[in-house]
């Protein structure tokens, strides 16, 4: 059995353990699994095209819109809460101090401030559409970072997943985004583009040193445990947002934003809002779909969200789909199935080897 096998075996029935939602009827487990998989999908496009309104309508505060990334993380204490097992043990043996913790989350939050700041650059210099498929590239370099951090396989069709996601962000790179609801300068898109880019990079790397810290430091993946890094590291990436919004000055400026903002001043607040809420929205969504299916599914559900976006940006702002993003979808789309397909099959082994096991488990009880 391959490494990622083994990972995905061994997280599936650490789940499947810790899991309440064994107990539920067929029929509830899919409506659950279906308003999650609404969650994920309609948080992300949602949370994407309001951060492109925001900057339309006269928004330019960066580090505002990446204070609103995290902000909303008090609606995470609300799952937290019900659905938290009531036979989770508190303290362990084995569990790390709390300075180990708290260091880990600062850390973690650090790196998830910087991303969003990263994110907050490129969706203010790109279109909706091209912003999401520069996105689309964080399958290529969550290959990487898993082959390196987490043992797993570089196998064909992940190595062909990379090149192909490359080459659509290639493609972006190229391409003339003039058509796009704002108009800026070669200069300026080319810092979106490498803003994006880099922000995709350090999205990927972070999942992949939460796997770490999770096999590493935490030694154990339940729900509560997840929505705590969740929570926590949010706070954190909020503080250092707010002091970043304080230390550039740019918050002397947002009375003047509300005032010139072309949908009024109660637009721009709900604005606001509702991108705090439509990202912890898909958050809920992740982990949801983490704990009543499994990890691979939700990582599915939302790389597809990537795709669904830019149809969403052509609906909502009109964005124009030249022959050049059209074939980068394309791409994107390919190298998503790719990558699925190489998941796809890691799981149906690792599902396969732990039947066997229990098979053989099964016969060897009998014997004695």
């Amino acid at each position: 059995m391959s490494d990622n096998q083994e990972l995905i075996l061994n997280k599936d029935e650490n789940l499947m353990d810790q899991s309440p939602f064994l107990k539920l009827n067929r029929w509830k487990w899919w409506l659950l699994v279906a308003i999650n998989v609404f969650f994920l999908i309609a948080g992300q496009a949602a949370a994407v095209l309001l951060g492109r309104f925001y900057y339309d309508q006269g928004g330019n505060s960066k580090w505002m819109a990446t204070l609103v990334q995290t902000a909303g993380f008090p609606i995470l204490c609300i799952p937290y809460f019900i659905l938290r097992p009531s036979e989770e043990a508190s303290t362990s043996s084995t569990s790390p101090s709390i300075k180990t913790v708290a260091l880990l989350y600062i850390v973690l939050g650090v790196v998830v401030a910087g991303d969003n700041m990263l994110y907050s650059v490129g969706l203010l210099y790109l279109s909706a559409s091209t912003y999401s498929l520069i996105c689309a590239t964080q399958l290529a370099f969550n290959a990487v970072f898993s082959y390196f951090l987490n043992k797993q396989k570089f196998t064909a069709l992940i190595l062909n997943s990379v090149v192909i996601l490359s080459l659509s962000a290639a493609l972006i790179a190229v391409n003339d985004d003039s058509e796009g609801p704002s108009v800026v300068s070669n200069g300026k898109f080319l810092l979106g583009f490498l803003c994006t880019l880099g922000a995709s990079a350090l999205y990927s790397l972070l999942l992949s040193l939460m796997q770490l810290s999770f096999q590493k430091v935490l030694k154990k993946e339940t729900f509560s445990v997840v929505l705590e890094m969740q929570i926590y590291t949010s706070i954190v990436a909020s503080i250092v947002s707010t002091v970043g919004l304080f230390a550039s000055g740019e918050w002397k400026s947002l009375h003047h934003e509300m005032e010139i903002f072309s949908s009024g001043r109660a637009s721009y607040v709900l604005t606001l809002v509702w991108t705090a809420i439509t990202w912890q929205v898909c958050a809920v969504g992740v982990v949801g779909l983490i704990f009543i299916v499994s990890s691979l599914f939700s990582n599915v559900i939302s790389t597809l969200s990537l795709a669904v976006t830019p149809l969403a940006a052509l609906v909502v702002f009109h964005d124009k789909m030249n022959g050049v993003k059209i074939i980068a979808m394309l791409l994107a789309l390919c190298g998503f199935a790719s990558y699925i397909y190489q998941n796809y099959l890691d799981d149906i082994k690792a599902r396969r080897s732990r039947t066997d096991t229990d098979v053989q488990e099964t016969h060897d009880n009998s014997s004695c």
